[in-house]
């Protein structure tokens, strides 16, 4: 079976790096208590957080990953920039917080206007959805050190202390609403690209996914932001909050098992209403031999967020507004760790579980 591994990602090593990473950002915290922008300890969230006295200030970096070399094989730039916003700003929205800003920096290869021009056409359209604004940026060329292109980001959000959210409140019998998405985001394409070009060598992107879309086509498909949607029911800086939202997980890299854990502190999930795979996914599954658990793990599976609540009808009358069917999947349990029934390709129906 193809896995990631074999793809050329090792999680395990990935998940080692980033637990230096963050030691080593942890030991900088002291150096700023009692002072303005002193660090927020938030274990296991999605961004971090600086306290401005009335407000924490909220910061976080990501950016499209390999999706880039989609864009340089296909020709196509302009929807990438959702890709972009998607990534740092989902991140900040799990802890209630509203992203003003972003920032983004290009390294290249080689400075191309082609390039550079639908990149930032469609992070400005992104941005002016989300009501965003890029304050700055930066453009390296670099051809000793950079193939291609790379696409990174710094979002700057803000939320008030009262609306923090931590995931203090998640107990047992929660409900756990998803949030359908249906695209790959911007995580996984190593093995997306692996199992294609197996199948169909170098020039994948150029063969016949369905009707007129090409496999190059289906991959590239932007990522829905939900940032703003979730601003509606969580409210902006200094606005009220509809209703109680216990905890949000935005799906990236580590899937579904992988994320859901994380705002859910000692507890697990129980999902046996997860809605369907985008269907490139189970198809790359086929062609591919890649095992459910490896594609649960690897890709979103059709969820871009999850949503702990037991106020649901209110959230799904305001995301539906914005065109988002989201559905309840299932709920929050005592056992921690995440238990599945599979929609996958070759486990459809059957129940699988995550250590957390």
């Amino acid at each position: 079976m193809a896995t990631y591994k074999q793809a050329g990602v090792n999680i395990s090593l990935g998940d080692l790096c980033s637990a230096l990473a963050y030691n080593a950002a942890k030991k900088t915290f002291p150096s700023r208590k009692g002072m303005i922008g002193a660090p927020v300890n938030i274990e296991g969230g999605f961004t971090g957080a600086l306290d401005f006295g009335d407000f924490y200030l909220v910061f976080n970096s990501d950016g499209v990953g390999s999706k880039m070399m989609i864009g340089q094989m296909t020709g196509k730039y302009n929807t990438l920039g959702f890709d972009l916003l998607a990534m740092v700003a989902d991140d900040a929205i799990c802890v209630g917080a509203e992203t003003v800003a972003i920032t983004n920096t290009i390294d290249t290869s080689k400075v191309d206007p082609k390039v550079v021009g639908p990149l930032m056409e469609g992070l400005q359209k992104a941005c002016i959805q989300q009501k965003v604004v890029i304050p700055g940026g930066e453009i390296g060329e670099m051809p000793d050190m950079v193939k291609g292109n790379m696409w990174n980001s710094s979002a700057i959000g803000i939320v008030e202390k009262d609306k923090m959210i931590r995931g203090e409140n998640v107990q047992p019998g929660d409900k756990i609403l998803a949030l359908p998405n249906s695209t790959f985001r911007s995580n996984g394409f190593a093995l997306v690209r692996y199992v294609l070009k197996k199948k169909f060598g170098e020039k994948w992107y150029t063969k016949k996914y369905s009707g007129k879309q090409t496999w190059g086509d289906a991959v590239i498909a932007p990522s829905l932001i939900f940032s703003n949607a979730l601003l509606d029911i969580l409210g902006r800086y200094k606005q009220k909050r509809l209703c109680e939202v216990k905890g949000l997980a935005h799906v990236t890299g580590g899937g579904i098992p992988g994320n859901i854990v994380r705002t859910l502190g000692k507890f697990g999930a129980h999902l046996d209403n997860l809605p369907a795979p985008y269907k490139p996914m189970t198809e790359l599954q086929k062609i591919g031999n890649v095992s459910d658990r490896e594609a649960y793990e690897v890709w979103n599976m059709g969820v871009g967020m999850f949503m702990v609540s037991n106020e649901i009808e209110k959230i799904q009358k305001v995301l539906n507004k914005h065109g988002i069917k989201s559905v309840v999947a299932g709920e929050v349990v005592k056992k921690p760790g995440t238990t599945l029934v599979s929609r996958g390709y070759f486990e459809n129906g059957k129940e699988l579980y995550f250590k957390p």
